[in-house]
């Protein structure tokens, strides 16, 4: 069995739906489980529906009217019929949801951000599936969350891996059949003991395959993307990019851990534990080789990888009594760190105080720095980049900051952390 995912840009439009069927073809006979994220730009969209809804900023019954007319046009134009059971089955998926923004929420936010932005998911495989059986390619339709597991930590659900286990080979399994060989489900969401859709954290539909691959023993994972492969900068930041043919496990969970966005933090562990390859694939040339995550290789060509993650903010926390910051004052900083849901990216700490790079994120960020300052002195500067360089040299780092401030370096032997912004004149 082989595990496959294509994300938001593989089926942003009819044209992209099409290229996945033609994708599948190519795989006749073998039993594939495949894992489909919200189409396009659509998870972005539903966040606005939320940010609508829960903090009252517009309508959120018409900003989700506008995700609706999105999906409607590219069904329109995948399927000649407008009779089909899909437009039944999506319209009733988004009019649940409009039950749901007509009642005041009385809940957390990430609460009702789960139930609202999975609604990508979910509809995005309706159609996929749809299209794929009206095209000959049968297929089976799975809800995720009679399989995926997790805690009630809405919007970084934690999986229950043996319950999960368990329904994948009671549910999951005898769906392949002779007749049917692939199955259709859902990216980055899940459900918790009291049936609450959960999601597994921003861009978590790489997670989800490497779940499934790990719960059924697959031989292979594919993750179907619009670059020919893992490369060694996102070609946005860096016009001398280059395709790495191969990657070991250890840089592949270093470079998804500092933020390389072709591959989710997560999705390494699920499938290293278990020996499972990973191959990142262009779903524009399929038939290109790609790059190859595995064990027992070295990374070829071994040259430096930079990441680059903008809208960083510099936190420097201070005691207020110019007191050490020592083992008590660091365990008070991380509960709160923990208690906010801020991820920290890097951190250093002197004498007397403690650093840290996280995202900006304007609901999470200023609760955070409120709650701090009831204990510390805070400073902090936005408008911040963090750049990352594995397997650096000295005059990569160099290049790299000219004509740039640095306000923050940390290096090890294999990588350098550097907090940059550009020098006004």
């Amino acid at each position: 069995m082989k595990v496959f995912k294509f994300g938001g840009a593989s089926v942003k439009d009819a044209s992209s739906v099409k290229n996945v069927a033609t994708i599948l073809q190519k795989y006749p006979g073998e039993k594939l489980l495949v894992v489909i994220s919200a189409m396009g730009k659509t998870t972005n969209a539903l966040e606005k529906v939320v940010n609508d809804y829960y903090y009252n900023k517009g309508n959120a019954l018409q900003s989700l009217e506008e995700v609706h007319n999105f999906h409607l046009s590219i069904m329109e134009t995948l399927f000649h019929n407008t009779e089909l059971s899909v437009f039944k089955e999506v319209a009733q998926l988004f009019e649940s949801t409009s039950l749901l923004l007509k009642n005041k929420p009385d809940g957390l936010f990430a609460y009702y951000y789960d139930q609202i932005v999975s609604l990508g998911e979910l509809v995005s495989t309706k159609i996929v599936s749809a299209y794929l059986n009206n095209s000959g390619i049968s297929n089976t339709w799975l809800d995720v969350r009679t399989v995926i597991k997790t805690d009630s930590t809405y919007r970084e659900g934690n999986v229950d891996w043996v319950q999960s286990n368990a329904l994948a080979h009671e549910h999951v399994l005898p769906l392949f059949t002779t007749e049917k060989t692939i199955v259709l489900t859902q990216g980055f969401i899940g459900c918790d003991a009291e049936n609450h859709t959960t999601t597994l954290g921003r861009e978590g539909s790489d997670y989800s395959a490497a779940i499934f691959a790990h719960l059924l023993d697959a031989e292979e994972m594919y993750i179907w993307k619009d670059v020919p492969g893992v490369l060694n900068a996102d070609p946005k930041f860096y016009n001398d990019a280059q395709k790495l043919d191969q990657i070991s496990y250890n840089d592949a969970i270093e470079l998804a851990y500092y933020g390389a966005s072709v591959i989710h933090p997560k999705t390494i562990k699920p499938l290293e534990n278990k020996n499972i390859p990973l191959y990142v694939k262009s779903f524009l040339k399929p038939e290109a080789s790609g790059t190859v995550v595995r064990t027992g290789v070295q990374t070829k060509p071994l040259i430096p990888s930079f990441i680059f993650k903008n809208n960083q903010v510099l936190i420097s926390i201070a005691a207020k009594d110019f007191s050490f910051i020592a083992e008590h004052n660091l365990s008070k900083i991380f509960a709160l760190f923990a208690n906010s849901g801020v991820k920290i990216n890097l951190m250093q700490n002197s004498a007397i105080s403690f650093s840290v790079c996280v995202d900006m994120d304007e609901f999470k960020i200023p609760p955070l720095t409120e709650a701090l300052m009831q204990d510390f002195k805070v400073r902090y500067n936005t408008g911040l980049m963090l750049c990352t360089i594995r397997h650096y040299y000295q005059n990569t780092i160099d290049t790299l900051t000219a004509g740039k401030e640095i306000l923050l370096e940390q290096r090890s032997r294999n990588t350098a952390q550097l907090v940059i912004r550009e020098i006004i004149k």
